[in-house]
């Protein structure tokens, strides 16, 4: 032993505060030791410890149900997208039906007979206002531009010619291919040729 440790009492601290006891002293004593706000906010913190479950598990099934709603409504828009592509198809197939018969009219033996070209060249006719009557049913119109003013977002200048006349300046001249809307929208710009007066 040392000098110092010879004359010098042992000391023991005994730490009488109820949360620093150990397991056993403190499961002794917590009911007498604890004060009533301490328990009453554990409680709270179970309660509340609980209904954070229960959320988070309404939440997760939520989320799981949400996500099942989002592929059976991806499911139900391709069947009804695959379903209107069937339609038009097969409405378009009744224009492919009119040119089997105009091609079916040239074939005939009495196709080289005076007329019959007249009567073709109507039967063609026929099928592409058949057809124009198809689109329009789906919103698709044919847009009117010659003598139109040329405008960039309707129309797509393929070429310009000079022109005699002011009035035709800057405006369509020609139609090289026509032009298509479906509503307030352009499906296909016009190909067009635009007037230009030399001055």
């Amino acid at each position: 032993m040392s000098d110092g440790e010879k004359g010098e009492p042992a000391l023991r601290v005994i730490d009488r505060r109820w949360w620093a006891r150990n397991e056993e002293s403190a499961a002794a004593d917590e009911a007498i030791r604890k004060p009533t706000v301490v328990e009453e906010l554990e409680q709270r913190l179970a309660e509340s410890t609980a209904q954070l479950q229960t959320v988070i598990g309404e939440y997760r099934r939520s989320s799981e149900e949400f996500e099942q709603v989002k592929l059976r409504m991806r499911r139900e828009v391709g069947k009804e997208v695959e379903r209107g592509r069937r339609t038009l198809l097969a409405d378009l197939l009744e224009v492919v039906d009119n040119l089997d018969r105009a091609v079916a009219a040239v074939s005939a033996p009495d196709a080289g007979r005076e007329g019959t070209s007249t009567t073709i060249a109507r039967g063609v006719e026929l099928v592409r206002d058949q057809f124009l009557a198809k689109l329009e049913s789906f919103g698709v119109v044919r847009v009117p531009v010659l003598g139109q003013p040329f405008e960039a977002s309707w129309h797509e200048a393929i070429t310009t010619t000079p022109v005699d006349d002011a009035a035709q300046d800057g405006h369509v001249v020609a139609v090289l291919k026509e032009g298509y809307a479906i509503g307030d929208e352009v499906l296909r710009p016009a190909s067009v040729v635009v007037g230009r007066r030399d001055v």
